[in-house]
C-alpha cells in the first residue's frame, strides 16, 4: 500500500524514488514486521492464556514438565505480522508476492486446525496423518499448478556446485515442486520441539533464500552468477524480509524459557513458504544444504521408525526428533538449542559459497 502511495509521488520528489527499490521495501518489511511482533506479542500471550490455549507436553520428556499450559498457536502473530508487513511495502501487482502469501496461508490454515484440534478438541494427535497430507497436497498441487502454467517458467533442477548440469524434469516437476514445499513445512514442524529450536534457524534460512530470490529476479546478477532467471521473482525479497522480521520478533518470546510456542499454525506455514521459496528462485536442491538442520530432523524420525519396525522394537537414538535423543542424553536444552543454531548458521554460509563455487 505503502508502494503505491508514494512511488508515484517520485516524480515530483525524487527522495521518493527510495521507495522503488526492493532491498529498501525488504529492510522496512523486516523492521516492519519486528515492530509489530514485539508490540502485539504481549497482548497475544495474554489473549492465548485467556483462551486456555495451553501446550500438551510429550509424556515421555520429563523436562518439558515446565511448559505445560504455555500460550501455543503463537504462529498467528508472525503469520499477522508478515502479511501486514507485506501488504504495506511489497508491490502487489506481483503474482509471485500473492503465490508466496497464498502458500504460506494455506499451509498455516491447516496447522491452525491441527492446533484448534488439540487445544480446544482435546485431541493430543489433533488431525490424523492422512488429513494433513492431503491438505498439504491441495496448497503445493495448486501452487505448483499455477507456476507451471506460465510457459516461460523454467523446469530445469540446478545443483548446487555443478553449473553446466542442468537436468529437464519436464512435467515430473509437478509432483517434484509439491515434495520440496510439504516436506519442507513437515520438517520444520518435527522441529519446533523445543524453545526457539524451529525458528532461529528458520530466520536464518528465510534471510539466505532472500538473496537468492533477489538474484534470480535480477536478469544482471544471475547472469554473472549462473542463477537460472525468474523474471519478476525478485519482488518476493519483501516476503523473506518479512519472515526475518517476524521471525526475530517472535523469538524475543520464544527464546528459552519461551513464553510462547509458535504451533504447527506456525511451522507448518514457515516451512511450506520456506519450501516454495527455494521452488520460485529456482534453488530446490540447495534447501538440502541450507535447511540441513530441518533435513537431519526429519531423517532421524525416519531411521527410528523405520529400524524399530524393522527389528521388532530396538530404537537407534533414544527418542527422535534428534533433539530429543540429546536431551536424553543429558545435554542443556539451551546448550542443544544454541549448537543447532550455530550449525544452521554454518549451513547457510555452506549454501551461500555456492554462488561462486562452481
Amino acid at each position: 500500500m505503502i508502494y503505491y502511495l508514494l512511488v508515484p509521488l517520485a516524480a515530483h520528489l525524487s527522495a521518493l524514488n527510495v521507495f522503488r527499490y526492493i532491498t529498501f521495501r525488504s529492510i522496512a518489511a523486516l523492521l516492519t514486521a519486528l515492530v509489530l511482533s514485539i508490540v502485539f506479542g504481549p497482548r497475544m500471550i495474554r489473549a492465548l492464556t485467556r483462551l486456555k490455549f495451553g501446550q500438551y507436553i510429550h509424556e515421555d520428556v520429563e523436562a518439558h514438565r515446565r511448559k505445560a499450559g504455555t500460550p501455543t498457536m503463537g504462529g498467528i502473530l508472525i503469520a499477522f505480522c508478515i502479511v501486514t508487513s507485506v501488504l504495506l511495502w511489497g508491490d502487489l501487482a506481483n503474482e509471485y508476492v500473492w503465490m508466496t502469501i497464498f502458500v504460506y496461508l494455506g499451509f498455516g490454515a491447516l496447522g491452525f486446525v491441527d492446533d484448534y484440534a488439540k487445544v480446544v478438541k482435546k485431541r493430543n494427535k489433533g488431525l490424523s496423518a492422512r488429513s494433513k497430507l492431503l491438505g498439504q497436497l491441495l496448497v503445493s498441487g495448486v501452487a505448483a499448478a499455477v507456476l507451471l502454467s506460465d510457459p516461460e517458467y523454467s523446469t530445469r533442477l540446478a545443483l548446487p556446485f555443478f553449473k553446466h548440469i542442468t537436468p529437464d524434469l519436464g512435467w515430473f516437476y509437478f509432483p517434484f515442486a509439491m515434495l520440496v514445499m510439504i516436506a519442507a513445512s513437515n520438517a520444520v514442524n518435527l522441529t519446533d520441539g523445543l524453545d526457539g529450536l524451529a525458528i532461529g534457524p528458520m530466520i536464518v534460512n528465510a534471510a539466505m533464500f532472500s538473496l537468492f530470490v533477489y538474484v534470480a529476479g535480477h536478469a544482471q546478477m544471475a547472469r554473472y552468477l549462473q542463477v537460472v532467471p525468474v523474471s519478476g521473482v525478485g519482488e518476493v525479497t519483501v516476503f523473506c524480509g518479512a519472515m526475518v522480521g517476524a521471525g526475530l520478533g517472535f523469538l524475543w518470546f520464544n527464546a528459552y524459557p519461551a513464553q510462547i510456542f509458535m504451533g504447527d499454525v506456525g511451522s507448518l506455514s514457515l516451512g511450506g513458504a520456506l519450501g516454495f521459496l527455494a521452488v520460485l528462485c529456482k534453488q530446490e536442491l540447495l534447501l538440502i544444504i541450507v535447511g540441513g538442520l530441518y533435513v537431519a530432523e526429519t531423517v532421524s524420525v525416519i531411521l527410528q521408525v523405520g529400524y524399530f519396525k524393522m527389528t521388532g522394537g530396538k530404537r537407534i537414538f533414544r527418542m527422535a526428533p534428534l533433539h530429543h535423543h540429546f536431551e536424553l542424553m543429558g545435554v542443556p536444552e539451551s546448550k542443544i538449542i544454541i549448537r543447532f543454531w550455530i550449525l544452521s548458521i554454518l549451513l547457510a554460509l555452506v549454501g551461500l559459497s555456492t554462488l561462486k563455487l562452481r
